[in-house]
C-alpha cells in the first residue's frame, strides 16, 4: 500500500453503523485518515429501521473502546452498563454523539452511496504491481458522481437492505415481487410506526429466528389491543421448539427471556402454527394474499392480509465486481470464518474473537467487517465487530503484533443451533446432554406437538380454537 509520500494512510470505511464508526475511531487513534461513506442521510441508517427493537446485549457490550475514548474526551456520560438499549437509544446515546461531538464529525460523508470499488489503473484481471496502487471508490451523492482514493478499504455496509426472499429455495417465490405492497421484510414496527397496517388484520410471519419471534410476540400484543388481529407463524421446518432457544440457560438473558415468552404463546395457542411450510407461490386473493407451499394446484396455502418475511439477510457484492474476493461458497463470508459460524455445522452461538487474519481478502488492503463479514450466517454480536476492526486497523497500520493479539473476551451466547452434537453422540443422547451450551429450553407436550394447525381446521374449530383458514 502506498506510503512513499510520508502521508498518513487513508482508510475508506463503507457504512456508518456501529462497526463502521468504531473502525473510524480506531483509524483516527492510529494517526491515519478515515473517510466514512454512509448511503443514508444520517449515521446508523440501518439501525433506524429497527429503532423500536431492544438489543440482546446490555450497554456493556454495545460500546467500542476506541469510540468510548473519543466520547469521554468530549464530555460524554456513558449509559448504565447493565441496561439494554433499544435501537433508538443506541442512536441517541451513542452513535449520534460519536458522529457529531467527536473529531469523527469531520470524516463522515452521509448520503453517499458507494457504487463501485476498484484499484486505480487496474481492472480485476491485471496483477503485476496491483497491491501497490490505491483503491478507487466511486459514490453517488446529491451533487452527482464522486470519487476518492484510499490505501485500504473496510466494508462495513451490513446486510439489512438485502433481505432473503420468502421462497424456500432462496429465490423469490413466484408472484412475490408483484405483491410487494403487502409484504414487509425484517422487523416492522407493528406496535408503533406500522401499527395501522397490521391492526385488525390477518398477518403471517415467515421465519424462525429472533426477528420472526419478536415480530410474532408484538403481533400478539397488538391483538390484545386491537381485537380481530390474527397471527399465523409460517415455519419451514418441522420443529417449532427449536425456535424457543436456551431459555434460562442463555448467557444473553434478554434473548433467553424472549424465547421463553414465545414458547408460552405457542403452547397457549395464541399463535397459529404452520410447520413444514415452504413457500413457493404468492398471489393476490381479493384485497389479500394467498401464500402457497408446494405446487400451485395441489399444495397447501393460507390466506392473509399481510405477510412479514423474516428469513434472514444476505450480503450485497454488486459494487465489488472489480475487487478480488475469496468467499465461502455457501455462507458467502471469508473462508477462514466459515467453519466458526456455519449454522449447518456450528452448534453453539459462541464464536471466538477473530480479526485481520481471518477477514483478509485476496485483494490486499480490503476487509469485510461487521454483519457483512458473516455473509448469510444469522448470529452476530456488535462486540465481535469491534474486535474485528481493532485488529484490521492495527494490520493496516503495520502493527502486526496487535493485529494478531486477542484483546477481547466475548460473552458465551449459550444458544445451540444447527444439527448439534447429538448426531455424534448417538441416538441415545438427550437434548440436554447434546446441547453444548446447556441444551435448549425443554419443550412441553403442547409445544413439541405444535404442527400445522391448518392441516385440520375442522378439529381446531371443534376444540374451540381458531382455524388458519385453509
Amino acid at each position: 500500500m502506498p506510503d512513499s509520500l510520508n502521508r498518513p494512510k487513508t482508510v475508506a470505511i463503507l457504512g456508518a453503523g456501529p462497526v463502521g464508526l468504531a473502525a473510524a475511531a480506531h483509524v483516527l487513534e492510529r494517526g491515519m485518515e478515515p473517510v466514512v461513506l454512509e448511503a443514508g442521510p444520517q449515521v446508523g441508517h440501518a439501525v433506524r429501521q429497527w429503532a423500536h427493537v431492544p438489543l440482546f446485549s446490555p450497554w456493556e457490550y454495545a460500546v467500542d473502546k476506541a469510540s468510548e475514548r473519543l466520547l469521554v474526551a468530549a464530555g460524554w456520560n456513558s449509559p448504565p452498563p447493565d441496561q439494554y438499549p433499544t435501537g433508538a437509544e443506541l442512536l441517541a446515546q451513542y452513535l449520534e454523539p460519536l458522529a457529531t461531538r467527536t473529531p469523527l464529525k469531520d470524516h463522515i460523508r452521509t448520503s453517499s452511496m458507494v457504487t463501485s470499488v476498484g484499484r486505480a489503473g487496474f481492472d480485476k484481471m491485471k496483477s503485476n504491481g496491483r497491491a501497490f496502487e490505491p483503491f478507487t471508490i466511486r459514490y453517488q451523492n446529491g451533487k452527482g458522481a464522486e470519487q476518492l482514493k484510499a490505501d485500504a478499504v473496510i466494508d462495513a455496509t451490513g446486510t439489512w437492505f438485502s433481505p432473503n426472499p420468502a421462497g424456500a429455495d432462496g429465490l423469490p417465490a413466484i408472484g412475490e415481487r408483484e405483491a410487494q405492497d403487502r409484504i414487509a421484510y425484517g422487523m416492522p414496527d407493528v406496535l408503533g410506526r406500522d401499527r395501522a397496517r397490521y391492526a385488525r388484520r390477518r398477518v403471517a410471519v415467515l421465519g424462525a429466528g429472533h426477528s420472526a419471534i419478536g415480530t410474532l410476540i408484538d403481533l400478539v400484543r397488538l391483538g390484545e389491543e386491537a381485537s380481530g388481529t390474527e397471527v399465523i407463524w409460517l415455519l419451514r421446518g418441522d420443529r417449532p421448539e427449536k425456535a424457543f432457544g436456551g431459555g434460562a440457560n442463555d448467557k444473553l438473558a434478554a434473548r433467553g427471556a424472549l424465547g421463553s415468552a414465545f414458547a408460552k404463546l405457542v403452547t397457549d395457542g395464541r399463535i397459529c402454527v404452520e410447520t413444514g411450510f415452504r413457500v413457493s407461490h404468492v398471489s393476490r386473493d381479493g384485497d389479500g394474499l394467498r401464500i402457497g407451499a408446494g405446487s400451485s394446484c395441489c399444495g397447501r396455502f393460507v390466506t392473509v392480509d399481510e405477510l412479514v418475511v423474516a428469513t434472514g439477510f444476505r450480503p450485497d457484492f454488486d459494487f465489488l465486481r472489480e475487487v478480488r474476493l475469496g468467499l465461502d461458497p455457501a455462507i458467502e463470508c471469508p473462508p477462514a470464518l466459515a467453519p466458526l459460524i456455519d449454522p449447518n455445522i456450528h452448534s453453539c452461538g459462541t464464536v471466538r474473537p477473530h480479526g485481520a487474519r481471518e477477514l483478509a481478502q485476496p485483494e490486499p488492503g480490503f476487509y469485510f467487517a461487521g454483519m457483512k463479514s458473516y455473509g448469510r450466517a444469522p448470529t452476530f454480536l456488535m462486540l465481535t465487530g469491534y474486535e474485528q476492526v481493532r485488529s484490521i486497523v492495527a494490520e493496516i497500520a503495520g502493527d502486526k503484533e496487535a493485529a494478531a493479539r486477542v484483546e477481547l473476551v466475548l460473552p458465551e451466547t449459550g444458544v445451540c443451533s444447527g444439527p448439534g452434537p447429538q448426531a455424534a453422540l448417538g441416538d441415545g443422547a438427550t437434548d440436554a446432554a447434546a446441547g453444548c451450551c446447556g441444551g435448549p429450553a425443554p419443550a412441553t407436550e403442547a409445544s413439541a406437538g405444535a404442527g400445522a394447525c391448518c392441516a385440520d381446521d375442522a378439529h381446531a374449530k371443534a376444540e374451540g380454537r381458531k382455524g388458519c383458514g385453509c
